[in-house]
């Protein structure tokens, strides 16, 4: 069997991961620019005390640096909620990290069957988008108990992120006619569920144009608060005069922020012009942009807690998962809301291995 040799792909992918730069990766590592140019361009491989250099420094297994090429999400197919505010680095940060899960995500697909994907291609009208997806997916007028598990069980793979960077909300992309969905764990719930609103918005509005501009932003923005909040029911519970204290108190049926509520009665014509002003204004005083008050419980992955469960009664865990596709941990942590718990030993699972007659194929719903 041929030596496995060092992938310059992979180098990129980890570099980016870790948001630095070539010149900063030299800077580490003691070489120049040029050298880690031609290292990621393929046209001289690093030696070994460099290849060591590079796992300390990336804190990738050295294994991960001689694998294949991995199949990477490129700016121009994922949707990017307030592109324009974040860095490059952050962008790509983001990416790799969605490499991963399509890693991981294959891992997990050989081994369980998932929901297939059900979303509709639909007109890039917003509010007549949000509506026809309600009626097809027979969700009425009631509110979305958990915004995560109504995309997992319409076949849409959603992993989390965790990346300390206010600009850097969530993304969406179909992969291979697979939709998936990042979400920031950073962020308050309530923001999270809207902004698994409106990658669902990209996902069904877009998946045929660009999914990024100022225009499908609005576009998916408006799907959000519509699909959130249909029409009928805020109109129907609408007070006649609109404080902060009673947006709070209303806000919980739909578990969205004070914030998308207020905003969502203002398109509504609820709220006049200026009383949209008064109470966006005092919103921002009270902080609620930034601390929502009455949070609502942080949803989560109902799919990877399942998978968790079946993978733990054969004994495997997290560990094991990464060293099987020489990742660190950590990526797994943080791509699975931290549900993927510890497996058994080498030695126990040797033992319940050879009990087994027949590999299981498990079915996640």
């Amino acid at each position: 069997m041929a030596e496995a040799q060092f992938n310059p792909s992979r180098l990129t992918l980890a570099r980016k991961r870790r948001g630095m730069t070539m010149t900063a990766l030299a800077k580490e590592i003691g070489v120049d620019l040029r050298s880690v140019s031609g290292y990621e361009k393929g046209e001289f491989r690093p030696e070994p005390d460099r290849v060591e250099q590079l796992v300390k420094i990336l804190a990738f297994p050295r294994e991960f640096f001689y694998g294949p090429d991995l199949d990477e999400p490129s700016p121009d197919i994922a949707s990017f909620r307030a592109l324009k505010r974040m860095t490059a680095a952050q962008r790509d940060t983001a990416l790799g990290s969605g490499a991963l899960a399509l890693l991981l995500n294959s891992w997990i697909e050989r081994r369980f069957n998932l929901p297939a994907p059900s979303l509709p291609n639909l007109e890039r009208d917003p509010e007549a988008a949000a509506e026809q997806l309600r009626r097809v997916w027979g969700l009425g007028e009631l509110p979305i108990k958990n915004i995560v598990h109504l995309l997992e069980s319409k076949g849409v793979r959603v992993f989390s992120l965790s990346i300390d960077a206010v600009e850097v909300d969530a993304f969406s992309m179909w992969r291979q006619d697979t939709p998936f969905v990042f979400l920031n764990t950073t962020k308050s719930a309530e923001h999270s569920r809207f902004d698994g609103a409106h990658e669902l918005g990209h996902l069904v509005m877009h998946r045929h144009g660009a999914p990024q501009g100022q225009d499908a932003e609005r576009e998916a923005n408006a799907f959000a608060s519509a699909f959130l909040m249909p029409r009928s029911t805020v109109l129907a519970v609408a007070p006649r005069f609109t404080t902060v204290d009673r947006l709070i108190e209303l806000k919980k049926y739909w578990n969205v922020s004070v914030a998308a509520l207020a905003y969502r009665m203002h398109t509504l014509g609820i709220m006049s012009d200026w009383q949209y002003r008064t109470v966006a204004i005092e919103i921002s005083q009270r902080g609620y942009r930034k601390s929502e008050p009455a949070s609502a419980p942080r949803e989560t992955s109902q799919v990877f807690a399942k998978v968790s469960v079946a993978l733990r009664e054969d004994g495997v865990g997290k560990e094991n998962i990464a060293d099987e596709l020489n990742i660190p941990v950590q990526e797994i942590e943080q791509l699975v809301f931290g549900l993927l718990t510890t497996g058994l030993t080498t030695d126990q699972r040797h033992v319940r291995a050879n009990r087994r007659v027949k590999p299981k194929l498990y079915v996640v719903k």
